[in-house]
């Protein structure tokens, strides 16, 4: 999972070590493996790492030598091996197996257009040691939260709200109007969020902010829909059923790349049963599955859970859940 967080202020300002590392301690539950941090006058980095994929090679934040940018990165690059190649078919020297690395050397490449080049879901933060700016980024469906907020002393931002609380001044107000469109919505619309000048950024944007100006958001991203005419248009069936068999494949066998053993939360319905179906199929492996069962029957759905488990010979755990805890 990962936690990220830092700030960015005037440059002239000595490092914060100590706010950092709180800003950072809030987040150890999302990266029990280890700590890090970056920092420079004006600017901090931290990092809780959960760690996935070049377990060895993957610590963070991750610097490129000479100069280069440095980066806070939580998520998962699914095409991270394919873009390595890539690069170093262009001569870039890549040190680690780490999709982290990736990012920096496609930055390098592309500036703040390296996220086209991305499929994944992440957040990260990169900081251009030449340009002294800071950018933000979040991946095109908002898998991976991000936070900021603006003061008069800077930028502060991190993976959850409560590493923004630890700054002096960040004060969680609640905002009248996010609780009005919670209570409509179920959710607040980004970027604002259930607190007053607390901000989301929203999916499929990058944020850019150097010290002493604005900070800039931009979308880069955004889905894309047929029209009326196109939709009603005949197509072929067959095809379209074929795509969508080799696409959802696709997909499910890049998000398998792990160092550590990859797993399925299987609730019985439709969605997770499908997700699980491929994972057992190019799993090396029996699959682990997961599932929360109930008590209460009207809740429960462990049945269809164990039909699927046994039908895919996967590993199954389940977690009771009892009746006084709903």
């Amino acid at each position: 999972m990962c936690g990220i967080a830092g700030y960015l202020n005037s440059l002239e300002t000595p490092a914060e070590s100590a706010l950092l590392s709180r800003m950072a301690a809030t987040l150890a539950h999302r990266g029990p493996d280890a700590t890090g941090m970056f920092t420079a006058p004006g600017l901090g980095l931290a990092h809780a790492r959960l760690s996935i994929v070049d377990i060895a090679g993957g610590a963070q934040p991750m610097s490129l030598p000479d100069g280069g940018p440095v980066i806070s990165f939580n998520g998962e690059i699914f095409n991270h091996i394919e873009l390595r190649e890539d690069l170093m078919q262009r001569g870039r020297c890549v040190r680690t197996h780490s999709d982290t690395e990736v990012i920096l050397h496609l930055y390098e490449l592309y500036g703040a257009d390296c996220v086209q080049h991305l499929n994944g879901d992440f957040a990260f933060a990169l900081w251009d040691r030449r340009l002294k700016r800071l950018m933000l980024a979040r991946d095109r469906i908002g898998v991976r939260p991000l936070y900021y907020a603006r003061r008069s002393n800077g930028l502060f931002f991190g993976s959850e709200i409560k590493a923004l609380v630890a700054v002096p001044g960040i004060v969680p107000e609640p905002d009248p109007l996010a609780l009005d469109q919670i209570f409509t919505l179920w959710f607040p619309l980004a970027p604002r969020t259930s607190f007053k000048d607390i901000l989301e950024l929203p999916p499929g944007h990058v944020l850019l902010a150097q010290a002493g100006r604005e900070a800039h958001v931009s979308r880069y991203w955004q889905p894309s829909f047929p029209d009326a005419d196109e939709a009603r248009a005949p197509c072929d069936e067959a095809a379209v059923k074929d795509e969508l068999a080799a696409l959802l494949t696709d997909a499910v066998r890049i998000r398998l790349r792990a160092d550590r053993p990859c797993g399925a939360y299987l609730s019985g319905g439709l969605d997770s049963s499908l997700i699980a179906a491929l994972a057992a199929r190019q799993s090396p492996e029996p699959l682990s599955t997961f599932s929360v069962t109930f008590e209460a029957a009207d809740f429960d759905e462990s049945a269809a859970q164990q039909t699927m488990a046994v039908a895919l010979g996967t590993q199954h755990s389940a977690l009771c859940c009892p009746f006084d805890a709903i």
